[in-house]
Parts: structure tokens; C-alpha cells; sequence
């Protein structure tokens, strides 16, 4: 679906010049969920903005179903860290944002929405303002944007980092029914071991800076019934801890 072909980027931070990832070889496949993991500042960031045309690579291609990508697609939806609510719109409104940009009719808004919100619980949140929310709610409202626009493919750059532990694990729950429900391809950037596991098929690892991608581990059990609490979750946990501990230096 998604191919990146030797792939950098490099960007200038005052006179100098910084290379932020190196040689990415990664290939999407359709249906299926990744996580994304590397120590901090290795680039994890903005190779999910590449992969949704947001930025263009320095050197290398980047093509999704065969097509050079060079601006975000319609196909594709990107749910941020700091949810990218606005401030002075509703939920409704701040939910209905993408299809008024894309120009669709009122009736049809409306439809799409009710449906969508009864799937997240937001209902009784419809007329309140980000403010009056707590941030689980905001990323539940994110979610609703992203999913309102019935994307194929779903990049999220660490959705639920800022959420506490609890709210985190239901959230991740919820992403993992949706991405069933609407059979989703799916690209998680987090910094959480746990939730690489909890989230992603296929685990990619990049190193430090200049991030290059120095393993992809399968996970042939994400998504099965009760696999939290499995001895093969905790040992894939502890495998990606691993891995990580020796491409962090």
C-alpha cells in the first residue's frame, strides 16, 4: 500500500544541517497494523509526516499504491499527539472539520457524525468546547475527525502519551476495535514499549539519530482476546525492550 524507497531527511537547524532519518526501506502492507519505536529525537515523528505527504523526503521516494505521494491523500487520516483541536469550535464542529473541507453536504455530515460519535460514547459531548473536556474525550474527538473521513490508511504520532495509565490502556482498546471495525491499515508512532506490542503486527525499530530501521519484528498475536495478560505478550515486550537497549546507543 505505503512503499518508502531509501528514503532521508535532513533538515537546517540554524547554519547547520541535520539529518534526521537515513536510508528508510519499508514497505505498508494493506490490512495490516505497525507500530513504530526508537529512542528519542531518532526521527519517529517525522517519518509519519512523510508518510503522510506532509513533508517531502530529502533524497528517495515515497509511493503509495504505486503513485509517488506528494501531498496528503484523501485516503489517508493523521491523528496528532496534541489532538489539533480548535480551541473555539465545538466537538461537533471540531469532528466535522475535515468533511466541511472537503465540501460535503450538510445531511450527509450529520449522518456521518451521529454514527461516529455514538461509537466513541461522545454524544453527551456534542456542544462542549475543548476546553471542557479531559484529554481522553480529546483524543476520542481526534479519533472522530479521523474516522468521519473513513480513511484506508491511519497514521498516529503517539495519540495517547499525554493520557494517564487507565484512560491509555481503554483508548487503546478502542483504536484496536476501530481499526477491525473499519479494516483499517494502521501506523503507530509511540515511545511506549507496551503499546508497540498492544497495537502493532509488526514492530519497526529505529535507531538513534540519524534514524535507520535496524529491525521489524512480527507480532502474530497482537489483537487476540486477552493478550495483555498473555506469557507471549510480556516475552515480545521484553524482546523489543531488548532490541531497543542495543539500537539506542
Amino acid at each position: 500500500m505505503l512503499t518508502l524507497n531509501n528514503v532521508s531527511l535532513a533538515y537546517t537547524n540554524g547554519r547547520a544541517s541535520v539529518k534526521a532519518l537515513a536510508d528508510i526501506n519499508f514497505q505498508i502492507e494493506r490490512g495490516k497494523s505497525y507500530a513504530i519505536i526508537g529512542p528519542s529525537g531518532c526521527g519517529k515523528t517525522s517519518l509519519i509526516f512523510l508518510m503522510m505527504g506532509l513533508l517531502p523526503p530529502t533524497t528517495g521516494e515515497i509511493l503509495l499504491d504505486g503513485e509517488p505521494l506528494l501531498k496528503p491523500h484523501k485516503d489517508t487520516a493523521l491523528i496528532l499527539q496534541e489532538y489539533g483541536l480548535l480551541p473555539w469550535k465545538t466537538v461537533w464542529e471540531n469532528a466535522a472539520l475535515g468533511l466541511k473541507l472537503r465540501k460535503v453536504a450538510e445531511e450527509e455530515i450529520n449522518r456521518i457524525l451521529e454514527r461516529v460519535f455514538e461509537e466513541l460514547e461522545l454524544t453527551e459531548c456534542i456542544d462542549r468546547y475543548p476546553s471542557q473536556l479531559s484529554g481522553g474525550q480529546k483524543q476520542r474527538v481526534a479519533l472522530a475527525r479521523a474516522l468521519s473521513l473513513k480513511p484506508k490508511l491511519l497514521l498516529m504520532d503517539e495519540p495517547l502519551s499525554a493520557l494517564d495509565a487507565l484512560t491509555r490502556e481503554n483508548l487503546q482498546e478502542v483504536i484496536l476495535k476501530l481499526i477491525k471495525r473499519y479494516q483499517m491499515t494502521s501506523v503507530l508512532v509511540t515511545h511506549s514499549i507496551e503499546e508497540a506490542v498492544y497495537l502493532g503486527q509488526k514492530i519497526v525499530i529505529l535507531s538513534a539519530r540519524p534514524g535507520r530501521i535496524c529491525a521489524q519484528i512480527d507480532n502474530p498475536e497482537q489483537g487476540t482476546d486477552g493478550y495483555r495478560k498473555k506469557t507471549s505478550y510480556h516475552e515480545k515486550c521484553s524482546e523489543v525492550r531488548s532490541l531497543l537497549e542495543v539500537y539506542s546507543q
